[in-house]
């Protein structure tokens, strides 16, 4: 593949700057660029201007209304979103849902959710996990009994991520307890304001409460929620994974954050020496950088066979993989770098108009509460365990 762009991809890159440059909110900008927290009007206020310039849909044909873009223009896309510290497009609708939708969802559900989704009408989370049922799926026990025109739904999902801003979730449900597990599930769009639903917060070792807990007790929804045919719901979950672990790889962040590693190490130490010039630390460096290179190659390699109407396979989960081991390794350096400033962390100061004064200097705080969010990484989108199973059963098969 070649790596080097065109001259019309330069220009598409050019535009993407000066969009950014104009239509970007620095107040947005200032916030993700020092780790503070986004609340629900702050990526509603994003997603809008992007939905405007018809930037939205990233990953949508342009028949749903997305941008149509190839592989490339997705990928300077997110390279400069993430260099001018844009909020993060929020996945679970636009880059989860949305696919599935178009692919296996009928008319109707495509000509009423798409819309919604890029209108940000609807926020949607993701319903997959539950007790005992996280890497491995097929051991959902939450059920859907269907009465009539409509299912009864009783169980619980958990690490349902912004969960707290939803107003739909999408889930996995067992419909039939005959056959292989994995054959008795099916994909249901429940609205989260039906009665019987409760959002319960888990706080993570951040300070942050963005996981939660979903209870579903007797909750009626509709059977014309049912997406494709009843049982099937195990084709759907995994087509839908495989777009979610490659979004994951976090090509973008992984730069980003490597640039702002960079800085960091740059600066003068104690010892008055930056620790940049360390051989220990400078071959850590070079080594994660060589890494995310081969990643960014490899990334560009599978979304290519995306935009050709090719699933990703085992690729997908290489990417998992290795994107977030990259990602992991880049905010355990950077915490390195920061020194001893990187052990106090008061949650609180995350919040924007807070009174409350970070300990040390203002890149300290984002260093560590990123270390502390990232580790989930390696678990969420299916642990680099099953990834790796997942890795050895595709060659094995070969």
């Amino acid at each position: 593949m070649d790596l080097t762009y065109t001259d019309d991809q330069k220009a598409f890159r050019d535009e993407v700057r000066t969009f950014l440059n104009d239509k970007l909110p620095s107040r947005l900008s200032g916030k993700v660029a020092s780790g503070k927290r986004l609340t629900k009007a702050d990526y509603e206020e994003w997603h809008a201007i992007l939905n405007e310039r018809g930037w939205l849909g990233v990953t949508w044909p342009a028949e749903f209304g997305g941008t149509g873009w190839d592989a490339v223009q997705r990928h300077i896309f997110e390279e400069e979103t993430t260099r001018a510290h844009a909020p993060r497009i929020v996945p679970f609708g636009l880059n989860m849902l949305g696919p599935v939708l178009m692919k296996y969802g009928s008319k109707a559900q495509q000509d009423h959710y798409l819309p919604r989704i890029l209108n940000s009408d609807d926020w949607w989370c993701q319903g997959y996990s539950e007790p005992g049922a996280g890497s491995d799926l097929a051991a959902v026990k939450t059920t859907a009994v269907r009465e009539g025109d409509h299912y009864i739904v009783n169980g619980q999902k958990t690490w349902t991520t912004l969960g707290q801003y939803a107003n739909m979730i999408f889930c996995l449900v067992r419909t039939s307890k005959e056959g292989k597990p994995q054959e008795g599930i099916s994909f249901l769009l429940i609205d989260m304001d039906s009665p019987g639903v409760e959002v319960r917060p888990i706080v993570l070792i951040d300070g942050e409460a963005e996981v939660n807990e979903v209870w579903l007790q007797d909750v009626k929804v509709p059977a014309e929620n049912l997406v494709g045919e009843e049982n099937r719901g195990w084709t759907y979950a995994k087509y839908l994974l495989t777009h979610e672990r490659t979004n994951i790889a976090g090509v973008g962040f992984a730069t980003t954050a490597l640039e702002n590693l960079r800085r960091i190490a740059g600066l003068e130490q104690s010892s008055g020496k930056p620790l940049i010039e360390n051989p220990f630390f400078a071959a850590k460096l070079a080594q994660v950088e060589i890494d995310l290179m081969a990643m960014a190659t490899t990334n560009l390699r599978t979304i290519a066979a995306a935009a050709a109407g090719q699933a990703p396979g085992a690729e997908s989960s290489m990417l998992k993989i290795k994107g977030t081991v990259i990602r992991q390794e880049i905010n355990a350096l950077t915490r390195r770098a920061v020194g001893p400033y990187a052990l106090p962390f008061v949650s609180e100061a995350l919040d924007e108009g807070s009174n409350v004064d970070p300990v040390g200097p203002d890149y300290a705080l984002p260093a560590t509460q990123a270390y502390f969010n990232n580790r989930k990484l390696s678990i969420y989108g299916g642990s680099n365990e099953v990834q790796r199973q997942i890795i050895s059963k595709a060659i094995l098969e070969l």
